[in-house]
């Protein structure tokens, strides 16, 4: 696929979950906590019902980096632990396939705690 294109995709569907996001804080109430909270369970709820996969297959990193995908991800090593492990796949299942991501946040979190200079309100 031309790389042009790919990056025009991840940037519009990326940026479209942004804006909503953004519309969210603007005109609710909701804090931004429940917001992200919200769109891990979308995620869930769109993977759960097999929407979120075709718009990972076209738009790719777009829809993979936000948090929606981060819930899709967790639904998909649910789904797959269970038919590979049975019920113990629940528990199992969400923590395999979001371990990688989980880990680099943490890395991340800590380099920047590490270089940063953080001062009280």
């Amino acid at each position: 696929m031309n790389i042009v294109l790919a990056v025009l995709k991840a940037f519009a569907v990326g940026g479209l979950i942004c804006v909503f996001g953004q519309l969210l804080i603007d005109y609710t109430r909701l804090t931004p906590g429940k917001i992200l909270v919200g769109f891990v369970v979308l995620g869930v709820i769109l993977g759960a019902f097999g929407i979120y996969e075709p718009l990972l297959n076209w738009a790719e990193c777009g829809a993979s980096v936000p948090l929606t995908g981060f819930g899709a991800a967790l639904t998909k090593g649910t789904r797959e632990a269970i038919d590979e492990k049975g019920l113990l796949g629940v528990i199992n299942g969400p923590l395999s396939s979001a371990a990688t991501g989980v880990t680099i946040a943490l890395l991340c979190g800590g380099i920047a705690a590490i270089f940063s200079r953080p001062k009280d309100k």
